[in-house]
């Protein structure tokens, strides 16, 4: 089960939230988002658990509770929406030579 925590400390590090999250069953990763650009955590991250179960408990157990010095928000994760194709830039052309 995939869990989304919220409102995380920049010095929470992944150990201390995966050491929140396995008194209530087995912890099979800890993802903490960091900038692209900087490298500093975003002050959010997720957590993959063995079982759903597992993840229910936590979830109950663990939101609204402090972790690193913060109060989190705790739920199940989405599934990420689509990203848009996007990126591409049309225009362009033109160029050449003129000759007047």
């Amino acid at each position: 089960m995939n869990i989304y925590v919220g409102n995380l400390s920049f010095d929470a590090s992944e150990d201390d939230v995966r050491q929140a999250f396995a008194a209530h069953g087995e912890v099979t990763s800890v993802n903490i988002i960091t900038d692209r650009e900087t490298g500093r955590p975003r002050g959010f991250g997720f957590v993959e658990m063995a079982s759903e179960e597992e993840g229910k408990k936590a979830i109950s157990a663990l939101n609204e509770t402090d972790i690193g010095g913060r109060t989190v928000n705790v739920n199940e994760a989405r599934p990420r929406a689509p990203r848009s194709g996007g990126g591409g830039g049309g225009g362009g052309g033109g160029g050449g030579r003129r000759d007047w």
